[in-house]
């Protein structure tokens, strides 16, 4: 990651392992989750890869049998075998589980306040 980019991100990741699926109108790929925020993720790149980078995505994350994380995303870089997406848009069941996940992985309860007032200034 360049400096620039480091300087310029203002959510925390945190690594997660997760049964995740992206797909795109007729695909439909099981991909690696390497981390998330509440503003998007990064996976490694499916082979063989055939999406249109000029359309969105679907995400889902299965954190068990009957709870999900989805959301809708755009492919924002690509690079070293990694996609990374921002989030377009998710639901109000989805967001409050990927709250719960973030607060429960940041050491500063106030570093998820700051992140989501950056998210409603976004």
């Amino acid at each position: 990651m360049s400096e620039h980019t480091a300087n310029r991100r203002r959510f925390k990741r945190i690594a997660f392992d997760a049964r995740t699926e992206l797909s795109q109108g007729e695909y439909i790929w099981p991909v690696k989750l390497i981390d998330l925020s509440l503003k998007g993720l990064l996976i490694e790149r499916p082979e063989p890869w055939l999406g249109d980078g000029e359309q969105d995505f679907y995400v889902d994350i299965h954190l068990n049998d009957d709870v999900d994380i989805k959301m809708d995303v755009r492919l924002a870089h690509e690079e070293n075998g990694q996609l990374g997406f921002v989030c377009r848009h998710i639901g109000l069941e989805s967001i409050q589980r990927l709250r719960r996940l973030i607060e429960l992985n940041l050491a500063d309860p106030q570093e998820l306040e700051r992140e989501l007032g950056a998210l409603i200034e976004v």
